[in-house]
């Protein structure tokens, strides 16, 4: 995207058009296919609300190319304090056992969500987890590296990056 292409809405700025997140999540649902080619299936786990919604949208572009077989669970959490309100994953950790997972957020700000949301999942001993992220802020407090990335920008502690995976209003902000 060039500057010229960049634009302001209600004091936002797109990042992301509507064209360019589904460009974005087919690019990745390949680079996701082909680095499980040999797994008997992938097991896609979304964070609740946007990473979720994202996470589907994943789903279907993988179901597209037909290679390898995908499932979709959400994982919940309340992202300003996951410590008190616990985290909630709507696949056993039994049906975790050799799996390969990969984690899915919209937003991956200070690496807190994910990995708080990596509890449930490696309490089920899975053969991976890699972590996908539409845009990755590159401000990390904890020690997630996003394996699949659509944007990776640097941005100042005190900007703020939206999603909006909506029908008509799909598109990514910063503010």
């Amino acid at each position: 995207m060039t500057l010229k292409q960049v634009a302001t809405v209600d004091k936002n700025t797109q990042i992301l058009s509507a064209a360019d997140i589904e460009r974005k999540t087919k690019r990745i649902a390949y680079q996701i296919v082909e680095n499980n080619y040999d797994s008997r299936e992938v097991i896609l786990v979304g964070v609740k609300e946007q990473g979720l919604i994202w996470a589907e949208m994943l789903r279907k572009e993988i179901e597209n190319i037909g290679v390898v077989p995908v499932q979709l669970y959400e994982i919940q959490l309340d992202k300003k304090n996951p410590v008190k309100s616990g985290v909630t994953c709507s696949i056993s950790s039994k049906d975790l056992k050799k799996a390969s997972v990969v984690l899915v957020d919209d937003v991956a700000n200070t690496g807190r969500t994910l990995a708080y949301a990596l509890k449930p999942l490696l309490d089920g001993e899975p053969k991976k987890i890699q972590v996908a992220v539409l845009v990755d802020r590159r401000h990390k407090g904890f020690p997630i590296t996003a394996d699949f990335v659509g944007l990776s920008l640097t941005t100042t502690l005190k900007e703020h990056i939206s999603v909006s995976l909506d029908a008509g209003k799909e598109g990514a902000f910063l503010s």
